[in-house]
């Protein structure tokens, strides 16, 4: 059974990833500070926690999240202490030299946990998957292939879009070595806005 309006799913997904939210926010710096490479590992992370949600929310917490409001608003702060750590270690990270060989001092695991805890704490993503996600999904038919066909949909989109965004910020090297700290003080203070604006508005 094919899932109830793919397309508009699609075109829904395809609106999300084009916004600028918080996982483009830091590969935009991650890429400028690391190299494009490095970021595949933050977006397989972001991709894993979605995959994660996703599950949990078909076929382990369903109505969860709904019954209980102040599971998501722990996730909030979560998330808002996170994005706060994440600013300032984007404040003080030393953009990377085109001409350079070095390796970053910040392994492989240090990026994926990054993109697994951005995705994983934000509330959008765990209000994303209980409220819109399901209603792609006849539950009276085969749902279980409904729903890989849904979340295969979801993250190969949302991969392809993070590394988009990585590519894209990876042109402007050139322009951000004769301005190291400029697109550090930006991403850090997009960050910190970010984590403002969910700790103000979001309400559970």
């Amino acid at each position: 059974m094919f899932p109830l309006n793919y397309f508009l799913f699609i075109q829904i997904l395809l609106f999300l990833f084009i916004t600028p939210g918080t996982p483009r926010v830091v590969i935009i710096s991650y890429s400028m500070n690391y190299g494009v490479q490095k970021c595949i590992w933050t977006a397989l992370g972001d991709i894993t926690a979605n995959f994660i949600q996703a599950t949990l929310v078909i076929f382990v917490i369903g109505s969860f999240f709904s019954d209980n409001p102040n599971f998501l608003n722990t996730f909030k702060w979560i998330g808002i202490i996170y994005l706060t750590y994440l600013a300032y270690d984007v404040y003080n990270s030393k953009p990377k030299d085109i001409n350079s060989k070095n390796i970053s001092k910040k392994n492989f695991f240090s990026f994926f946990k990054d993109g697994f805890l951005v995705a994983g704490t934000s509330p959008k993503a765990w209000m994303f998957f209980p409220i819109i996600f399901p209603q792609f999904i006849d539950f009276s038919s085969n749902y279980v292939v409904q729903f890989f066909i849904l979340i295969t949909t979801y993250i190969v989109l949302d991969f392809l879009s993070l590394i988009g965004y990585a590519l894209a910020a990876n042109k402007l090297i050139v322009w951000l070595k004769a301005n190291p700290k400029v697109i550090n003080s930006i991403s850090a203070c997009m960050l910190l806005i970010i984590a403002i604006i969910i700790a103000l508005i979001q309400k559970y």
